[in-house]
């Protein structure tokens, strides 16, 4: 072990992770079997422990392995056998009386008929009492509810509501009961307790006082430094601060902690106040903060990574800090397991770790070759948490980002001012508001800087490289990190690498992004990349032209998917459904290409949505028609046959059932039969059974971006050779379903999901389709 290290509790920490990840993806079965295994080896350890010191180590290991696997598996076994699990599974709807712990947060992407991504929250609440078709069922349990953010907006934390609703299963990996989809206001509202409203009206103060003092940029950004709230950031500014590699500072997080208990203490300092005052100073200013954030998991889990930064930077015990951070990761896990699965846990922890492990040693080389003490701090923390969070990122996202650290090295001296200037707003508005007003003022110079940083990072060519996916990626990005952080011991190698990265930013990257190899020629079917949404575009035979059915959430991603194509002319634009996940992108389709009509199904609903496309399509002159079963359209190179909706369901279905009325499409093309399903659901795709259409197809666009809802006797009747999955990457609604991707790769079908493809074209081959995904056409295969 090294002598700056104490590692005697790392083991037992990774050893509480995997145990919790078992129970968590697995099931309750194999949590216990892990159980079984760990407590009947303890012992065999004994004897050992009382003269050995690695048998001591084992011995604490197998012990809280043990009990973690054993709360793993009765948590996980009372979630899967409850009553309200059951009813989910058949998609039931359900009354319920449930007590929030949490304040309605939008959701990311647009989705069941939302306007925008604030017109649907997600909310997490404990689960008192439940009514399943007429009878009362066990309660108790979390569950998360899908609710219209207009009706729900004013409730926090603490509040008990009546909620009526359709019930679905909840994402993997997680203990919560249910997922609720409700559409309408919450009943029978209860007050929240009192610190909870306190802590809501400090919240509101500060939204309040940023808009009236500062740009909508800055006004959005503070509330997102401060409390991580980012409902009021424009989308421009966010995309800019994602692609920038700054978002973490618009999230809660150990940093905010660290960073207004470090102020406290500096302060208390000042005043000549001794340790223990100190201490109680800065662990009063903690609980506060989480108080005033919500004490909700990630505001925990950031109250435990900030007490671990200031241990390390505000009294530099650096041996302590790792012991501390295993502790705080067992105790984590054993209150909230599902952080096991959150990739904001795993950066945390890795930042964490990067912060106490590698930046004082950094910072300290730097120091020894002659840069300044503030200096070096300022290059080693930013460069240590990327370095150590990149494989997990590249993972997550697919890319490295060349911006990250020059990005942050660029924001990090003001952040901290910001944030401190930030939380005396949010303090003082209450009793002065000139005074909330002037300490807001004081920030702006800080936040406009930022907006300012994440702009022109956001704007370098090749700031970010695309990089393998997932677990393969991530290991893949690791050992090669490691490689260089040895080879680097070398002087001559710091060179050698010096030169390599400035040849890959400077040449490299650039002649990549000119050479893309995209689109590839002949393609028959394209699934444009547009986030959680459908956006296909079905080549017609004629150069530059092309039919799109959808057009994704908003109104770049499908309009820069059709210009990488080259298509100036859209003869017809089909909106399977009105729901904003695939109507978003509509205008600017309709203000960039030549459309000759807008295509809609018979149910006009909701009706917000069908107001804005004849609004867009009258401004561009082009008329909207109707499409249901029975039709037919045909180009050159491209039939499409309408199998569904039926018109006359429109009389009797609602807003709520616009997924099930999708208009269905079976399009011919020389790649072969390609059947495009929308958001079809469970008793849309029974009528599509029962119909007796043939319904064989080469490809299939899975329905409602996989959906569980989606049966096998569905899947086993299309029987595709390609299945194309339109999703969201990180999406907050668990899709793709692991049971629709693993029915269909059992029945040898090729599964490719545009979160991780990017767009897929289809196009003919000797023995059937086969399948191109952007950047890379040499990916192409026979299927």
């Amino acid at each position: 072990m090294s002598p700056g290290l104490d590692l005697r509790l790392a083991p037992a920490a990774a050893a509480v992770w995997a145990v919790t990840l078992v129970g968590l993806l697995v099931g309750w079965t194999a949590a216990a079997a892990l159980a079984a295994l760990a407590l009947l080896a303890v012992p065999l350890v004994v004897p050992a422990a009382r003269h050995r010191a690695w048998a001591r180590g084992a011995l604490v290991v197998l012990l809280l392995a043990g009990v973690t696997a054993a709360g793993m598996a009765v948590r996980a076994h009372g979630a899967a056998q409850h009553a309200v699990r059951q009813a989910a599974h058949h998609g039931e709807r359900l009354t319920a009386r449930v007590t929030l712990t949490s304040a309605p947060v939008p959701l990311h992407g647009p989705s069941f008929g939302a306007r925008r991504a604030q017109d649907r929250a997600l909310v997490r609440a404990e689960l008192e009492t439940a009514e399943v078709r007429g009878r009362h069922v066990r309660a108790g349990g979390p569950v998360v509810l899908l609710v219209p953010t207009a009706q729900w907006r004013e409730l926090i934390a603490g509040q008990r509501v009546t909620v009526h609703g359709k019930a679905a299963p909840p994402r993997p990996g997680e203990l919560t009961i249910a997922a609720v989809q409700v559409f309408d206001a919450p009943a029978e509202v209860a007050p929240a307790p009192g610190w909870q409203r306190a802590a809501a009206d400090l919240r509101e103060g500060l939204r309040s006082t940023a808009a009236a003092e500062l740009g909508p940029a800055a006004a959005g950004l503070l509330p997102g430094l401060v409390i991580g709230d980012t409902s009021g950031l424009p989308p421009e500014v966010a995309q800019d601060f994602d692609a920038a590699g700054l978002t973490h500072l618009m999230a809660v997080s150990g940093a905010n902690l660290a960073i207004v208990c470090g102020a406290v203490l500096l302060l208390l300092h000042l005043v000549g106040a001794g340790p223990v005052l100190s201490v109680l100073g800065a662990g009063a200013a903690l609980v506060g903060f989480v108080v005033l954030a919500g004490p909700e998991p990630s505001v925990l889990r950031a109250a435990a990574m900030g007490a671990i930064s200031l241990l390390a930077l505000a009294l530099g015990r650096r041996r302590s800090a790792l012991p501390v951070l295993s502790a705080s990761v067992i105790g984590l896990l054993l209150l909230l397991p599902e952080l096991a699965t959150s990739p904001g846990f795993a950066l945390s922890v890795a930042a964490t770790a990067g912060l106490v492990l590698l930046a004082p040693a950094w910072a300290a080389g730097l120091r020894d070759r002659g840069v300044p003490i503030g200096a070096a701090e300022a290059v080693a923390v930013p460069l240590a948490a990327h370095v150590v969070t990149a494989p997990l990122v590249a993972a997550l996202s697919g890319t490295v980002s060349l911006v990250a650290v020059p990005a942050n090295l660029l924001a990090g001296p003001v952040v901290a001012p910001a944030t401190v200037f930030g939380v005396l707003a949010t303090v003082v508005a209450p009793l002065s508001a000139w005074l909330a007003g002037t300490f807001t003022w004081l920030a702006a110079p800080e936040l406009e800087w930022l907006v300012l940083v994440a702009d022109r990072a956001a704007a370098v060519p090749g700031g970010a490289v695309d990089w393998l996916p997932g677990t393969a990626g991530g290991l893949l990005l690791a050992g090669l990190l490691l490689v260089v952080l040895i080879a680097l011991r070398g002087k001559r190698i710091r060179v050698l690498v010096s030169v390599a990265l400035l040849l890959v930013v400077l040449v490299l990257v650039p002649v990549r992004n000119a050479v893309s190899g995209w689109p590839v020629p002949g393609w028959s079917m394209v699934a444009c990349d547009v986030g959680q949404g459908d956006g296909l575009v079905l080549a017609t035979g004629r150069p530059e032209e092309a039919v799109v059915v959808d057009t994704g959430p908003d109104v770049e991603r499908a309009t820069a998917c059709l210009q990488r194509l080259g298509v100036r002319r859209v003869p017809l634009a089909v909106l399977t459904h009105l729901h904003a996940d695939h109507i978003g992108g509509l205008a600017g389709l309709l203000g960039e290409f030549a459309v000759g009509a807008v295509a809609v199904g018979p149910l006009r609903e909701p009706a917000w949505a069908m107001r804005e496309v004849v609004r867009n399509a009258r401004a561009h002159r082009v008329p909207v028609v109707p499409m249901q079963s029975g039709q037919r359209a045909s180009w050159p190179g491209l039939v499409l046959d309408v199998l569904a909706p039926d018109p006359a369901l429109a009389r009797t279905q609602t807003a709520e059932d616009a997924n099930d009325a999708s208009i269905v499409l079976l399009a011919t093309t020389p790649a072969g039969r390609l059947l495009l399903t929308g958001d079809v659901e469970l008793p849309a795709q029974g009528r599509l059974l029962s119909s007796g259409v043939d319904l064989r197809a080469d490809v299939l666009k899975v329905p409602h971006h996989g959906s569980r809802y989606t049966t096998p006797r569905f899947l086993s009747a299309v029987r595709p050779r390609t299945a194309v999955i339109s999703v969201g990457d990180g999406n907050s609604y668990g899709h793709p379903s692991p049971f629709v991707v693993d029915t269909l790769a059992r029945a040898g079908t090729a599964v490719l999901r545009t979160d991780h493809e990017g767009d897929i074209a289809i196009l003919p081959g000797p023995h059937g389709p086969r399948h191109v995904s952007r950047g890379d056409p040499l990916r192409a295969v026979d299927r």
